[in-house]
């Protein structure tokens, strides 16, 4: 199951789940996408997808109950669903601010909480939680994003530990993408490349077959990462900000129309 699953890295993810063998269900917020999507993924396997709003709770919980009546207990959950609303943070609503937490943060706790019990009783099982590099680096006009993103790392592999220590056999994956040529993130201008989404969808595919704890891409972002470690925090702004220009990555921010 991949929520977010009728565009983007979504959509090649089931795609390429599809053509390994496996059934997919589909959900996305996007009628005319999950029409669309089901008239192309149809001829490779078998595909059901349910129109869901996944900043509503309630929507979530009754949704699951469909989809574990219609098909049953599933064994892979890709949360892959989010937005990005690209401004300062004082340029932000409170609308903005409660639906980016909403759907990025506490939309795959919900989820994965509504199927997580059954992945126990049957002793197998897999969630992969798409996050982001945003969730290891500050930049502006991505404070809400970016704070959605640090909550999915932190709980998604504290899950993964907690499967561990209670020996479910029910594994976490968590990935950290740098920016996705998908639409959402259109109009970025950045000096590291942006990443191609069917290598992406493929990348993340092949680590929940091989059980990755963590999928970071490009590998450049683990040098980020460990610069972050041993620069001061001034250093490492100036490495950011003005040698890489990370932090002027989202002054052409557009998005998906």
């Amino acid at each position: 199951m991949i929520t977010g699953g009728a565009s983007g890295i979504g959509k090649i993810m089931g795609k390429l789940a599809l053509q390994r063998g496996a059934e997919l269900i589909i959900w996305d917020i996007n009628q005319m996408s999950i029409d669309t999507t089901l008239a192309e993924l149809a001829a490779y396997g078998k595909v059901s997808a349910y129109k869901i709003d996944l900043s509503d709770s309630t929507q979530i919980k009754s949704m699951a109950a469909l989809v574990k009546k219609e098909t049953g207990t599933i064994d892979i959950l890709i949360n892959n669903a989010g937005i990005v609303v690209g401004k300062y943070f004082d340029e932000h609503s409170t609308q903005d601010i409660q639906s980016t937490m909403d759907i990025n943060a506490l939309a795959p706790m919900f989820v994965s909480s509504a199927f997580l019990n059954e992945m126990i009783a049957q002793k197998s099982g897999h969630i992969c939680n798409i996050a982001s590099s945003a969730g290891f680096i500050s930049n502006p006009r991505m404070s809400v994003y970016a704070a959605s993103k640090w909550a999915v790392i932190g709980w998604s592999d504290s899950l993964r530990i907690e499967m561990q220590m209670k020996k479910t056999n029910v594994n976490i994956t968590t990935v950290t993408p740098y920016y996705i040529s998908t639409g959402m993130f259109e109009g970025v201008k950045s000096l590291i490349p942006i990443l191609n989404p069917e290598n992406v969808a493929e990348k993340i595919i092949r680590a929940i077959e091989h059980n990755r704890i963590i999928l970071s891409m490009p590998l450049s972002m683990h040098f980020i990462r460990l610069s972050q470690g041993l620069l001061s925090i001034r250093m490492f702004d100036w490495f950011a900000g003005s040698v890489l220009r990370i932090y002027k990555t989202m002054d052409h921010f557009v998005g998906r129309k």
